[in-house]
């Protein structure tokens, strides 16, 4: 008898490697063992953000020239508090007194931190490939993108409630989770193809007594090239999606890729170490 391979065999092999998730925009985030998730996301994900006083637009690092050392910043949520560690290492809490100033004056430009997404809230996304060839202090097109299309309530999510990707996509690229900042990392076994997230849309997770809907393959942006905490700029977490992984994403275009949107079907707890089903 001939043994089965590939991506429909392996199935009862993936797992949750890990789970994470970022209380603030566009700064790093933590891990943690139980996720809960629901129609809007997972329980405190990008929950706050910063707003541009000037411009009125959500602070992203997708606008590296001005965003960038948002990732030199790090949210954890203790008891029902966001705490923020800023990079001298000092900490403050969202809701303190003083908080946007603080921000203000890290970034160099006033800001103010909002707990909930404003209407018709937009951010810039610059353009990646410009990026790359010309820097990130350079002047780029950044069309408009609006938060949270595919997500009830008020986070301030890029578009749908979760992000997931694989380890056997990871390697492929050769870089770190973190940089990508998805919700949920799935380890797949020996043999599994890279990309195969793009294969999963319209299908549902099933993790534990939580469904989840695969939408469509994750467009990549300029934040995983960027500095992140400690871990140094690696423009080839972008370059490699580009030659080897552009694929049509939503209505936006054929975009470099990386993971899948996911949409919560089943709410519930997601707990490390669980089996991943794809129905």
């Amino acid at each position: 008898m001939g043994s089965s391979t590939g991506p429909s065999a392996a199935q009862n092999h993936l797992r949750v490697e890990s789970l994470h998730r970022y209380p603030v925009k566009s700064m790093l985030g933590e891990s943690v063992d139980v996720l809960f998730v629901d129609d809007q996301g997972a329980e405190g994900d990008r929950r706050l953000a910063l707003i541009d006083a000037t411009t009125g637009r959500v602070a992203s690092a997708k606008q590296a020239r001005l965003w960038r050392d948002l990732l030199k910043c790090s949210a954890t949520i203790e008891g029902d508090r966001v705490h923020i560690r800023l990079p001298d290492g000092t900490t403050a809490v969202a809701d303190q007194d003083g908080i946007d100033e603080i921000l203000s004056r890290l970034l160099a430009r006033p800001v103010r931190l909002l707990d909930s997404r404003p209407d018709g809230a937009t951010l810039e996304r610059a353009d990646p490939d410009q990026v790359l060839e010309r820097g990130l202090d350079a002047e780029v097109d950044a069309p408009l993108l609006e938060l949270a299309q595919a997500t009830p309530g008020d986070s301030f999510v890029d578009l749908a409630p979760l992000h997931a990707i694989t380890t056997a996509t990871l390697a492929q690229i050769g870089t770190e989770a973190q940089r990508y900042r998805p919700n949920l990392v799935i380890t797949t076994p020996p043999g599994y193809p890279a990309y195969a997230e793009n294969e999963w849309t319209g299908r549902t997770l099933m993790v534990g007594g939580v469904q989840v809907t695969a939408l469509g393959p994750t467009p990549r942006c300029v934040i995983p090239t960027l500095e992140h905490g400690r871990l140094a700029r690696a423009p080839h977490a972008l370059r490699t999606p580009v030659t080897e992984n552009r694929v049509q994403a939503f209505d936006f275009g054929v975009l470099p890729c990386a993971g899948t949107y996911l949409a919560v079907k089943v709410e519930g707890a997601i707990r490390t170490g669980e089996q991943v089903s794809l129905g």
